[in-house]
């Protein structure tokens, strides 16, 4: 499965909790993580697409909580969106869209992390 380039930086409020959600249930790897008994950065990766966050004790603000026409925080590129999602859905990952051929031209789904930031996995339409 092909992932292409994505690294957004997303503040979050529980670093253990969306390190989980990226790591164990949408199966990226932990390519650094910072040093200490409370870590508060990670940069995580699948493929070429890359996802960093940190805990800087500031609320995050989605995309989409700023305004409605901007739902995403970051496109990912995935070969065969068909696959991840049943991947990702084996483990239990909850979507917020299916599978979907948009009017946009994309075909994929969307998924949100504890905070709210939602990833767009998909691809262009065939």
């Amino acid at each position: 499965m092909e992932f292409g380039p994505a690294t957004p930086f997303f503040r979050v409020t529980d670093f253990s909790k969306t390190l989980g959600h990226y790591r164990d249930g949408l199966g990226f790897e932990v390519r650094f993580i910072s040093d200490g008994p409370d870590p508060f950065f990670a940069l995580l990766g699948r493929g070429n697409a890359q996802i960093m966050i940190k805990d800087v004790g500031v609320a995050p603000l989605p995309n989409s909580k700023a305004h409605r026409d901007a739902p995403w925080d970051a496109f990912v590129f995935v070969e065969n969106p068909q696959a991840y999602l049943a991947e990702i859905e084996s483990r239990d990952v909850m979507t917020l869209t299916p599978l979907t051929s948009r009017d946009d031209g994309l075909t994929g789904f969307e998924v949100a992390d504890p905070d709210g930031h939602v990833c767009f996995f998909g691809r262009p339409s065939d």
